[in-house]
């Protein structure tokens, strides 16, 4: 049973548009006569819809969106004026509503309204219950069509034992990938560690890995655990895999097909349980053709191959990752959170990010922060050679080639969401702009794409 709640002031509007709904659409319907007593009525009763009226003596129809707001209340509230100020429509939709409808709207528009608002709440729980399900809520911020493939692979990936080879361009996140295999995997409570091959001096580096008995060099004071045994019973993450030397390479073979590992001076064997996420950013192909990289241990890691995008394949998730970024930078440095202007965004969003990625962009991020005084960071805070720039988006040099669709796919949401931000995310302002016939018809299109304001 579908429930919409009209509040209006004015007894004999509200319940002509409830007996109206209940004769179009067969909604149940409650009526409320002040902003108190539809606030009284969202906490006690289950509504899946509401019409609000904004101009209301005592707590008008503002005070309303921000209480709902406050109690964290999960309604479609659309607003309805008779004044035809659009102006105070516009600043409802800024606090949370839904839409807005003129009073003298046929009754038929104002139920296609009611119908539009509960389909895209029913949708949106849909979307919530499928995260959680799927382990889909992640750090890994987005929902463009190369990312969303991304997580689906992980969910799949995260619980078989076996090895898990990570590839990508420096600063795609690939860290953040063997975080959520862990999560997601068979023991989550169990130990994650991070090892960076590159990093390691050469001479330090199978010490560090299979771990060291006391005597075995010069310098080993004390017997020590290696990376293996550190993450018995969790998963162990190589990054730069490519970078480890031959002699680290052919041990780490012979643990990967035994489970076993013996410290550097020790001749006994000890067990360990340790699922192995590697990642590089290297062609491991090339440097095996190249005698670089050990063509067996190349295979023992290549069982699953995930595929991180670089961010140039993503860029209809850059505002999601601006707002994700501000947020954590704000609160690391301490500062009160900033909003971005719709300009700043869309100039962000054209950038190709080949240098480093989404560390590139974390970057840049914190540098407009650290200049920005006020509470917005405009176009003006953006660094003059990202705002500036008008190279040419590069072809994907990681990863699988783009299906013509994916591509198509990739450029709608760029250009759907870069419109949503220059009109702050007003629907029917969007849909104007972009010379389509209704905001339904762009609500379509944004389902379609994936598309809406809380996307991480």
């Amino acid at each position: 049973m579908t429930v919409v709640l009209i509040v209006d002031d004015v007894p004999a509007m509200a319940e002509q548009y409830a007996y109206d709904l209940k004769r179009l659409r067969g909604y149940e319907t409650l009526v409320a006569k002040s902003g108190r007593t539809a606030l009284e009525s969202l906490t006690r009763d289950s509504v899946d819809c509401v019409i609000l009226d904004l101009e209301m003596p005592g707590m008008d129809g503002f005070e309303v969106l921000r209480s709902v707001e406050r109690l964290g209340l999960r309604v479609p509230i659309i607003v309805y004026t008779g004044t035809g100020d659009y102006d105070r429509c516009v600043q409802a939709i800024r606090l949370g509503a839904y839409s807005f409808i003129d009073k003298a709207e046929p009754m038929e528009r104002v139920a296609q309204e009611v119908e539009n608002a509960i389909e895209q709440r029913r949708l949106n729980a849909e979307v919530t219950l499928l995260r959680r399900g799927y382990g889909l809520e992640s750090p890994l911020v987005g929902t463009s069509p190369v990312l969303t493939k991304l997580k689906e692979a992980i969910v799949r990936v995260a619980p078989v034992p076996s090895p898990v080879l990570v590839v990508g361009e420096s600063g795609t996140g690939k860290e953040l990938v063997a975080r959520e295999l862990h999560r997601l995997g068979a023991n989550p409570k169990g130990p994650f560690v991070a090892l960076n091959s590159a990093a390691l001096p050469h001479e330090l580096v199978e010490s560090e890995l299979f771990g060291h008995e006391r005597g075995a060099f010069t310098g080993a004071n004390a017997t020590r655990k290696g990376a293996f045994e550190a993450a018995s019973g969790g998963t162990l993450f190589l990054d730069e895999i490519g970078d480890l030397p031959p002699a680290a390479q052919a041990k780490l073979l012979r643990v990967l097909e035994d489970r076993k590992v013996t410290r550097l001076g020790g001749n006994k064997t000890i067990d360990v349980n340790t699922r192995v996420v590697a990642a590089t950013h290297r062609d491991l192909e090339k440097e095996v053709a190249e005698g670089r990289f050990r063509e067996d241990l190349f295979y023992r890691l290549n069982v699953h191959v995930l595929r991180v995008p670089p961010l140039r394949d993503r860029l209809s998730d850059v505002p999601a990752l601006v707002e994700h970024l501000v947020a954590a930078t704000c609160e690391r440095f301490g500062m009160k959170t900033k909003s971005v202007a719709p300009e700043a965004v869309e100039a962000l969003m054209s950038y190709d990010w080949r240098r480093n990625n989404i560390r590139e962009l974390r970057n840049v991020v914190e540098r407009m922060l650290i200049a920005t005084d006020g509470d917005e960071l405009t176009r003006n805070a953006v660094p003059p050679e990202i705002r500036d720039h008008r190279g040419a988006v590069p072809r994907t040099a990681h990863g699988a080639p783009r299906t013509f669709e994916e591509q198509k796919q990739e450029a709608e949401r760029q250009i759907v969401i870069q419109a949503l931000e220059r009109n702050e995310w007003h629907v029917t302002k969007t849909a104007k702009e972009l010379g389509l016939s209704d905001h339904a018809s762009l609500l379509k299109i944004m389902r379609r794409l994936g598309v809406q304001r809380d996307a991480s």
